[in-house]
């Protein structure tokens, strides 16, 4: 699995804005695009993003209207977001005194801004753009943007001046970082620094990504909290069953257990435990559960792992790519349905899983995910985090899923948007084979 693709370099920089400008008038600009210009290159991600909006027709000099959300939609989504909870410590973290030349904005999962602090000064030029509380700052409304983008990958980014789709936004620099549920891995939102394009500094991504990672863990302290609470009131419960059992929270990590090997968390259905006693869970096989304050109390039926395994023969694996910014597992057999939300590096994992159905080693998936073949660490903490889910249908030395299973790949109309935003090489090359007719997809 060589890629045609030169490795890219580590965290490589945006180029200056002088040259980004020339690059960008070659490839967007209003005269005839030539796509062997030969300016300077932008990053892949930018290239991949220009060229997928361009496809979608929006039209870099007149762009659309920012759709937003109304007030009262904005302060219910603001209660029901996790965010408010960390918005102080990210206030201090990050407008250190009133003047900082950068704005703090802080989305849900879906884009909108729920929260939007700064200099008045720069909140009075963001307005010239749209950029305001409620508006929707995806790529497909607004362009190639750090928000929109670090949405999509759900990485850190930064999209520096004339690398913005619109030229409206030539101005400004935005940075970007996603924040996940620790608990669930889902993405709560984005945590965004925007100023001018000739103020802001460079390391203002390292800057954003660590008040990321500090947001999720007071969050993830919070949820110790609420652990172990759920462990004391599970003391007493469990010394009263009879058998092994666990109880877990509400998103499957483990409170107390007895009589079974210690499991950190258990994967949940995506849509959670509905009013069935009986579930399939991919390390434990069949369990009755019971709903429990704050969790729930789940109770093996003496599945041996031999048996574990064997009710995977026959199950389908089914990737689904189709609809942008969410790809899903959909597993189904004998032993239960269940289905997960994948993050994007999951799903760039499973997708060359499906496709190289006899196994690829870490080194070989190390080089079709970064380019760099030395990256084996990486890999191996990523197929740990899939194994947590998929059990006995992940395999390894060399990685694969099992091949008592029926592996299918749903991938968009247009192959092109298979994993758009991925600038891993592997999915690149995979991206350009399938649009050229040389490889199809596993059906």
């Amino acid at each position: 699995m060589r890629s045609t693709h030169r490795p890219a370099p580590k965290h490589r920089a945006p180029l200056s804005a002088a040259a980004l400008t020339t690059t960008y008038d070659l490839v967007l600009g209003s005269g005839p695009h030539d796509a062997d210009f030969a300016g300077p290159a932008p990053r892949p991600e930018i290239t991949d993003s220009w060229e997928r909006l361009r496809r979608l027709g929006l039209d870099p000099d007149a762009g659309r209207n920012v759709r937003r959300i109304g007030v009262a939609d904005v302060q219910h989504r603001r209660r029901t977001s996790q965010l408010d909870t960390v918005l102080p410590m990210l206030r201090t973290t990050l407008l250190a005194s009133d003047d900082a030349p950068v704005l703090l904005a802080v989305t849900d999962p879906e884009g909108h801004l729920l929260w939007l602090d700064g200099a008045r000064h720069l909140r009075r030029n963001a307005d010239d753009i749209g950029f305001e509380t409620g508006a929707r700052w995806t790529e497909d409304e607004v362009g190639t943007n750090g928000i929109g983008m670090a949405l999509r990958t759900e990485r850190p980014i930064a999209v520096h001046s004339a690398e913005h789709y619109l030229r409206s936004h030539h101005a400004w620099t935005c940075v970007a970082a996603p924040v996940h549920d620790p608990r669930t891995g889902r993405l709560l939102g984005i945590l965004d620094l925007s100023g001018p394009a000739h103020q802001v500094q460079p390391h203002l991504i390292r800057l954003t990504a660590t008040a990321a990672r500090l947001a999720e863990a007071e969050l993830r302290a919070a949820q110790l909290e609420s652990l172990h609470r759920l462990r004391t009131l599970a003391t007493g419960l469990l010394a009263r069953v009879s058998g092994p059992a666990l109880v877990v929270d509400g998103a499957g990590w483990t409170a107390a257990a007895v009589g079974v090997p210690p499991v950190q968390r258990l994967r949940l259905p995506a849509e959670g435990w509905g009013s069935r006693p009986v579930e399939w869970l991919p390390t434990l096989g069949e369990c009755a559960v019971e709903p429990l304050g704050g969790g729930w109390l789940v109770r093996p039926l003496g599945t041996s792992p031999a048996e574990v395994a064997e009710q995977s023969i026959g199950t389908r694996v089914r990737l689904d790519l189709r609809q942008p910014g969410r790809p899903e597992l959909h597993v189904s057999g004998g032993a239960g349905s269940w289905s997960h939300v994948l993050s994007p590096r999951h799903a760039e994992v499973l997708l060359l899983l499906a496709v190289h159905r006899t196994g690829l080693s870490a080194a070989q998936l190390a080089e079709g995910l970064f380019g760099d073949r030395a990256r084996t660490v990486t890999v191996r903490a990523e197929l740990s985090r899939l194994r947590r889910y998929l059990g006995a249908l992940l395999d390894h030395r060399p990685y694969r899923l099992t091949a008592t299973a029926a592996v299918s790949v749903d991938g968009p109309a247009e192959p092109l948007d298979l994993l758009a935003t991925s600038s891993a090489p592997a999915v690149r090359d995979l991206r350009a084979a399938l649009h050229a007719g040389t490889a199809r997809l596993p059906a």
